[in-house]
């Protein structure tokens, strides 16, 4: 419901350097986070890219716009405080990975699948040296121990603000092996989403659109979009 958003309560928005980072200001006054800290932002790219977002609300205020902003309050508010249980959920989901998981038939899927999915775990084992397990059907495999440990060692190699962008791609396309090679420039974030999306995607060459499963396609390459724009803004000074 559009009266459900606050209005908007601030007529300019700016980007400044601070003393520890930059800053986003309305009307002046230093934006903070939801839980009231420090809006520091590592880089000028972020901090104009941000303003941006909130310059651009209309009448009413939409967190749900402003994706950007929704990253960098995670990376501040829950990253530091919860780093090691998020960083243990990350890996955990090589145990489940989409990649992982093949079906058996009809040999046309399997196919595709393969196609765009052996691809990345060459990479993996070219990149970190680790190998995943790959099953087909729904029987649960386990990943070797080594293999869990070196991936929650790479991805909790990343500082708050990269972990909070590689989180949104790895629980968007429920992989870890997709959301590293988007997060790391091997494959971009629309190749990723289709990546993530290909049984879907089969199924509806094969029965036809559903409105639902557009709208959730579309909202999947969104999000993965702006958490790639979001790790290129990192390096934006």
């Amino acid at each position: 419901m559009q009266n459900a958003a606050p209005r908007r309560f601030y007529k300019t928005v700016a980007a400044t350097k601070g003393t520890d980072g930059w800053n986003v200001t309305l009307d002046g006054k230093l934006l903070r986070s939801p839980a009231k800290k420090e809006f520091n932002l590592p880089t000028a790219g972020l901090a104009h890219a941000i303003a941006a977002e909130w310059d651009a609300q209309t009448e009413h205020v939409r967190p749900l716009a402003m994706p950007l902003m929704q990253l960098a309050a995670t990376a501040i508010d829950r990253m530091g405080a919860d780093r090691a249980r998020i960083v243990a959920e990350l890996a955990g989901y090589a145990g489940t990975d989409l990649v992982c998981y093949r079906a058996s038939e009809p040999p046309s899927l399997v196919e595709r699948e393969a196609q765009a999915w052996d691809p990345l775990l060459a990479w993996l084992r070219r990149r970190y040296d680790v190998s995943l397990v790959t099953t087909s059907g729904i029987v649960a495999v386990a990943q070797p121990p080594a293999t869990m440990e070196a991936l929650t060692k790479v991805i909790g190699g990343h500082d708050d603000f990269a972990l909070a962008a590689l989180a949104t791609l790895i629980q968007t396309a429920g992989s870890v092996i997709i959301g590293l090679a988007v997060a790391e420039g091997e494959i971009t974030a629309e190749q990723g989403a289709h990546a993530a999306q290909i049984d879907e995607l089969y199924q509806t060459e094969r029965w036809g659109e559903d409105k639902e499963a557009v709208d959730r396609r579309v909202a999947q390459l969104a999000e993965m979009v702006a958490a790639r724009r979001f790790l290129d803004l990192l390096t934006q000074e």
